[in-house]
């Protein structure tokens, strides 16, 4: 007589086998095929579990309903804008078409960009602009801590929404899963428009939880805008407790504030189903743009991408840029697991001659990312490249600079997570003013970091420590 035990043995089996083919059948990267059936087939339980809740790829067919919502944003958007007399930089008119084409991202003229490089000096000029705001504010945040700094947010934004002004605001719900629901409907309670990004609740959990607005954007009447690495949350300003915070955030005056518009109703139709297409949210050019002088008047383009998208837009801007870059490419962001295009373009820049410098920082936050990506930096600095360890506090900076001309700063970490799951944006700046800016920023950074090969345990590990991370990195594709 066979025992349960067998039985349930057998069917386990049987449901591995299966899991095992569907991750085949998916046709996904090969690195991260292989990834998943190892982790379902070496790790007993845990592993199946883990791809049930954040393997399982039901993106394209459950939120294709972006794409339809992206047509309807056009023909809104294009009504009312219009500019004369556009000029766009010969050596970047391919990326921009790029972007253009496969995202709709549009390049707006005539906009000023001011980098803060820390909540000190952020969240105050947030504060100053939400106090000025006459017609809406709209915020779309990853985290909205209920902590001090939280409260002072949602106390400011309450009392704009008592004072008539429209305040909406959009928070992932995976990102404030330690968030009371009582902090939010506060909010509500006083006329705030409060909306989950993809609500986690069983039985669909397992279809949401790994597809994450990971977006940190503020658009202020249409004509001010917020775009960056921070969220509203006081380690921002206070650090991690152990080391100070090191972030970046621009604020955006001009016309390129309609691409971070569209942004933000897009996700706002993609979480409460309704489409808001009117002009106040467009102010014409005139109420938008204040005299720019030419010397820092800057093209932007503002670019979103997300699972439902057929290409990884802000991916393939990266390679682009790099590829295209003739003298450097400076990059830092605090995760580095870079995907296979991203790695072979920082690579191929270096070996064609250019300055590729990476700075991550010397101790992260998450240590099975900062394990992870150890052989991939190693791998890069014996390319050529220049990799720095960031020392003064954790870098949560998210910034590229190529060639004094063209620069990108937002919410993309430099992994697989940032570039294929999660809903992120990032605006591309062409023009020196805004190059040199991140450029200096980025100069700043790298004087407070130490160069990799000047650190042997981490150049030249055990071998045990090599086998471990050389284990880890097999995760990355899942991290």
């Amino acid at each position: 007589m066979i025992s349960w035990n067998v039985i349930l043995f057998s069917v386990y089996h049987v449901i591995v086998i299966l899991a095992i083919i569907h991750v085949v059948m998916d046709n996904r990267q090969p690195a991260k095929t292989m990834a998943w059936a190892l982790v379902i087939w070496f790790v007993p339980v845990v592993g199946l579990l883990f791809y049930l809740f954040f393997g399982l790829n039901t993106r394209k067919e459950r939120f294709i309903s972006q794409r339809s919502l992206d047509q309807l944003s056009k023909r809104s958007m294009l009504e009312f804008v219009e500019q004369k007399d556009l000029q766009l930089p010969a050596e970047h008119r391919q990326l921009i078409d790029l972007f253009v084409n496969e995202n709709f991202s549009l390049p707006f003229k005539d906009n000023q960009v001011t980098v803060y490089d820390d909540g000190y000096a952020f969240f105050p000029a947030l504060l100053a602009e939400i106090a000025k705001a006459e017609s809406h504010i709209h915020i779309d945040m990853y985290i909205f801590a209920e902590d001090p700094l939280g409260m002072l947010f949602s106390d400011a934004l309450i009392d704009k929404a008592r004072q008539g002004v429209e305040v909406k605001l959009i928070y992932d719900d995976v990102g404030c899963w330690n968030v009371s629901h009582a902090f939010f409907d506060r909010m509500r309670d006083e006329g705030i428009e409060v909306v989950p990004f993809l609500p986690v609740r069983f039985p669909s959990f397992t279809s949401k939880v790994n597809y994450r607005n990971h977006r940190k954007m503020i658009v202020i009447d249409g004509r001010i805008g917020f775009i960056g690495g921070m969220n509203i949350a006081l380690r921002y300003v206070k650090g991690t407790g152990v080391q100070p915070w090191r972030d970046t955030m621009l604020k955006v005056e001009g016309t390129g504030v309609y691409g971070l518009q569209r942004a933000f109703l897009i996700d706002w139709y993609f979480c409460d189903r309704t489409l808001i297409s009117d002009r106040k949210y467009y102010p014409t050019s005139q109420h938008v743009r204040h005299f720019v002088s030419p010397e820092v008047s800057t093209l932007t383009q503002v670019v979103t991408s997300g699972p439902v998208a057929p290409y990884p837009e802000i991916m393939q801007g990266y390679v682009r840029i790099i590829l295209s870059a003739k003298h450097y490419v400076y990059l830092e962001t605090p995760y580095f697991l870079p995907t296979e295009p991203v790695l072979f373009a920082l690579k191929t820049a270096s070996a064609a001659g250019v300055d590729v410098c990476i700075i991550v920082p010397y101790r992260s936050d998450a240590k099975w990312v900062e394990w992870a990506s150890r052989s991939y930096l190693r791998e890069v600095a014996e390319s050529g490249a220049t990799v720095m360890l960031y020392q003064a506090g954790f870098l949560h900076s998210k910034l590229l600079v190529s060639d004094d001309n063209i620069c990108s700063c937002g919410s993309t970490n430099v992994d697989i997570r940032s570039f294929e799951n999660n809903f992120e944006s990032n605006i591309f700046l062409y023009g020196e003013a805004a190059a040199t800016q991140l450029r200096e920023l980025f100069e700043a950074d790298e004087r407070q970091s130490v160069n990799l090969k000047d650190i042997p345990k981490r150049m030249h590990p055990t071998f045990l420590k090599r086998l471990w991370e050389s284990m880890v990195r097999l995760m990355s594709p899942l991290m």
